[in-house]
């Protein structure tokens, strides 16, 4: 059996590695002629009810005409998908187009000792993708009604559904256009496979180091003696055919004399011998893999093909894979014990997720973690990232009762498009913190398919904000944030009462307040802390709660210089306390302490009594202010992602489809006036009118017909908003004049080549605004603002969003540029319709979302006035729409 594609039969998306609703791994591919052998094989090891729930008859063979039909298709009329497991079927799918060339019927076929596993879900997704790709729009489908598996499949998969009863058989019709129904329901398997699949790496019953070794100092025995150190709870096997006993327990050999089954590998052996220790994993039935071996994508193309071989290998037979190049793994919590890392020492237990990409990386944040002391629930290094992911690591802990914030050093987002959607989701209920450097751009990860991006820079930013997430650059602000938000109440507000034993201090430490957006309400400076212990501390906390008792007053910052008598840790517990008291935080900041036994940098106390302390005033306010910024975006109302009124996505579908047909390869098309005015027209979206002539009499009946007063401008696109350049003549009057003013501009445009004309009536005076939106192959929609002129063409002051936006998203990104301000009335300008603005912007943003065939989209100018704001020009470019990364079908990024 073949289980490769054939170049050129079918879209090369429609093949995908998939995490299954157990958290197991699958390969889904079209069926291929090569099959049939295969398909025979797995019709004849299914049961009698199996088939005859199939086929409504039993049938103990496939005839050679049956095995043609099935396993021959073309790919749009005929489509079939098979899911396969170690090379073996475990599922089939099909469709094939009825009578009615928008309708066709579907079918499937799951092995029996795989049932319940998802299987027929993600078949139907795949199906109902591919479909409608190919024009399709509906599916219909005859099961028996006591089939309720499969009547299950489609009853639960979002659709609407209509059913009806007839001579003994369950008539089944739906629509496959995506729905929010359809959309929630496929992310929600999504997530709880991806999450079980990751609680399975990191909750092992059973572990085994392969290439465990008993010199030394290498990779393989320091992983062996940190699980067993780490007071594992599971069972511990040392593989390694050279050595009878390691780490005073007997060594085996190979994995297959291992008395018991084994769920995770860590795999520490020479890269040469990987793909044996792969392939030995698989028929033990291990369940994950990680690999600490170096030599994938860190060894250039060949290390890239090693790779892609291995993760080929290991989700081909079940297996998800952490690495290569990892660092390893960390589960703090008592029922498991896990640090099957290069870590030396496991952890403190605590409620903070860290992910990882690069080992050093990995080593760097671990690191900063235990120096400040910060608890770990869990912690995850990549390394090269071939599998196993941040997102992966998202769907985790959104549901892991043990963490109660995160945090991730990205070098890389390989899919940021599902990244924004999961980051929005777990910021809504746990904060999320992503260190990414400025000089990261968006790219793919290691060993990934290599894909360029037009995104505007701005936009991966925009997004991360967009989601809720905390960004910050280095590892040390990261741990910084982490400090507040794994051990303290969020802040209602901005309102911050500062206490300092110095004055100049206390000075200081405002102003970095309020150049960080944050309102000083209160500053207590010259607090006496020689007064001694007994004096002192009942009167910092009698002071500090008073304060905390405010309303005015969301947060303290305590900015200290040594006293006498007085401890770090006696002040924190004083500090914790009134945190405690107030449900506000508290955070401290002891600067001028030189011994260095003392703890200045991290949480001080345990438990409820520990508080996050800094020996830099700055960094404990900027942490405090990111924080502060995360907790309004938490408190927001977001709204919904609801679909404009007046909009027809089938209707705009249906003429791209129409004008897509004579577009080649990556060629992309402009649509002209009349064809943009009515795809636009589809979402509620007019164009003003204008009419192009060739003489000036042609000119003056446009006009008329149009109705006066007229503009007169080029169509020429760096001329056309030009009036210092003579592309652009404004309240013409009547026909006289505008013949005298076409003759004019042609003589001052013939230096720039005698571009072409046209007439347009005349707009509103307004603010002149730009729209944009493009597809970007990697964050895939992204609509961008900002106010047209030097504004964006000189200053870059551009807002971008990626779709989909809520009515809250929409608010911030018509105010996201800096010249915004002119919007809402400026130097004694009238303040414009903004409400205008934001319609059009929901609009646009649900048309870019639903058509990525739509490349460049550009509205500009767009005058914003008191009321009501007018498109002058449209500029739609379609193509051939690639696949986005996070479409309507289930499939790991590899």
């Amino acid at each position: 059996m073949v289980d490769q594609p054939v170049d050129g039969e079918y879209p090369e998306h429609w093949e995908a590695d998939v995490v299954l609703r157990d958290g197991g791994t699958a390969h889904l591919r079209p069926i291929h002629p090569s099959d049939a052998d295969a398909v025979q094989a797995f019709h004849m090891g299914q049961s009698q009810n199996s088939i005859y729930m199939r086929f409504f008859a039993f049938k103990a063979k496939l005839s050679s005409k049956e095995l043609k039909r099935f396993t021959e298709v073309d790919y749009r009329d005929r489509v079939a998908f098979v899911i396969t497991i170690g090379g073996e079927i475990v599922g089939i799918g099909r469709y094939d187009r009825l009578d009615d060339p928008a309708e066709a019927e579907v079918a499937f076929n799951i092995a029996d000792a795989h049932q319940g596993r998802g299987i027929g879900s993600i078949l139907l997704e795949h199906l109902a993708a591919a479909a409608h790709e190919n024009g399709i729009r509906r599916f219909s489908a005859e099961v028996l009604p006591e089939n309720r598996k499969m009547l299950m499949v489609f009853s639960d998969a979002g659709y609407d559904v209509k059913r009806h009863f007839d001579d003994g058989v369950v008539s089944l019709e739906f629509n496959i256009d995506p729905t929010e129904k359809s959309r929630a329901v496929m992310e929600s398997r999504e997530h709880r496979a991806e999450a079980r699949s990751v609680r399975d790496l990191l909750t092992p019953s059973s572990v085994a180091v392969i290439g465990a070794s008993r010199k030394w100092g290498t990779v393989g025995y320091q992983l062996l003696e940190h699980i067993i150190e780490g007071g594992f709870r599971g069972s511990v096997y040392a593989i390694n055919p050279e050595a009878l006993e390691l780490a005073g327990m007997m060594s085996f050999g190979r994995l297959s004399e291992v008395p018991e089954p084994v769920q995770l590998a860590v795999v520490a052996v020479p890269y040469e011998e990987v793909a044996a220790v792969v392939a030995d994993c698989a028929a033990a039935g291990v369940k994950g893999l990680v690999v600490a071996s170096a030599g994938f994508a860190d060894d250039g193309e060949r290390g890239l093909a090693r790779q892609r071989d291995l993760v080929r290998q290991a989700r081909a037979n079940g297996m998800r894979v952490i690495g290569p190049a990892s660092l390893g793994i960390v589960n703090t919590h008592p029922d498991v014990s896990l640090n099957a890392s290069m870590a030396p020492v496991m952890p403190l237990r605590g409620s903070l997720g860290l992910f990882s990409q690069s080992a050093a990386i990995g080593v760097s944040l671990y690191a900063a973690s235990s120096r400040r002391r910060l608890g770990l629930s869990t912690f995850l290094s990549a390394g090269n990232r071939a599998d196993v992911s941040g997102n992966d690591m998202m769907q985790y802990w959104e549901d892991d009762a043990d963490t109660s914030a995160v945090g991730l050093y990205l070098e890389s987002i390989g899919n940021p498009r599902k990244f924004s959607r999961l980051a929005r989701r777990l910021a809504r209920i746990k904060p999320v913190i992503v260190a990414k450097s400025d000089a990261m751009g968006l790219r793919l990860p290691p060993g990934h398919a290599v894909r360029t991006t037009q995104a505007p820079a701005g936009a991966l930013d925009a997004m991360l904000r967009q989601s809720g997430v905390i960004r910050v650059e280095t590892i040390e602000q990261l741990v910084d944030v982490a400090q507040v938000v794994s051990g303290q109440p969020l802040p209602a507000g901005p309102g911050l009462a500062i206490f300092s034993n110095s004055q100049a201090l206390g000075k200081v430490v405002a102003d970095s307040a309020s150049s960080h957006g944050l309102g000083v309400g209160q500053v207590v400076a010259g607090v006496d802390l020689d007064a001694g212990q007994s004096v002192a501390l009942p009167a910092l906390r009698s002071a500090l709660l008073a304060a905390l008792e405010s309303d005015a007053v969301h947060a303290a910052v305590a900015a200290l210089l040594p006293a006498r008598g007085l401890t770090v840790d006696s002040i924190a517990e004083v500090l914790a306390e009134c945190s405690v008291k107030s449900g506000k935080p508290v955070v401290a900041a002891f600067t001028g302490i030189l011994d260095p036994s003392v703890y200045v940098e991290g949480m001080v106390g345990a438990g409820e009594r520990a508080v996050p302390c800094f020996s830099n005033p700055g960094a404990a306010v900027a942490a405090l202010a990111a924080v502060v910024r995360y907790a309004e975006w938490v408190s927001r109302d977001h709204g919904h992602f609801v679909e404009p009124e007046g909009c027809d996505p089938q209707a705009a579908r249906a003429e791209l489809e129409a004008h897509l047909r004579d577009v080649k390869g990556e060629q992309l098309k402009q649509l002209d006036p009349a064809a943009t005015r009515s795809l636009l027209g589809h979402y509620g979206i007019t164009v003003l009118p204008s009419a192009g002539f060739d003489t000036p009499d042609e000119a003056a009946e446009a006009a008329e017909a149009l109705g006066w007063p007229v503009a007169l401008k080029t169509t020429d696109p760096s001329l056309r908003h030009r009036l210092d350049l003579g592309g652009v003549r404004l309240d013409i009057q009547d026909a006289e004049s505008l013949r005298l003013n076409v003759l004019q501009m042609r003589r001052t445009l013939s230096r720039y080549g005698d571009p072409a004309l046209e007439v347009q009536t005349m707009a509103p005076v307004g603010q002149a605004c730009t729209f944009r939106a493009i597809e970007d192959p990697l964050l895939g929609p992204v609509i961008s603002f900002g106010l047209a002129g030097d504004a964006v063409n000189l200053l870059d002051d551009w807002a971008h969003r990626v779709p989909p936006l809520s009515a809250a998203d929409v608010h911030d990104f018509i105010r996201g540029p800096r010249a915004a301000r002119k919007l809402f009335g400026y130097q004694g300008l009238p303040a414009v319709d903004v409400a205008a603005l934001e319609d059009l912007a929901g609009r646009l943003a649900w048309l870019k979302d639903s058509h990525p065939e739509i490349a460049l989209l550009e509205f500009n100018p767009v005058l914003c006035g008191a009321s009501g704001a007018v498109i002058l020009a449209a500029d739609v470019r379609i193509g051939n729409a690639a696949q986005r990364t996070d479409s309507a079908r289930r499939a790991m990024l590899g």
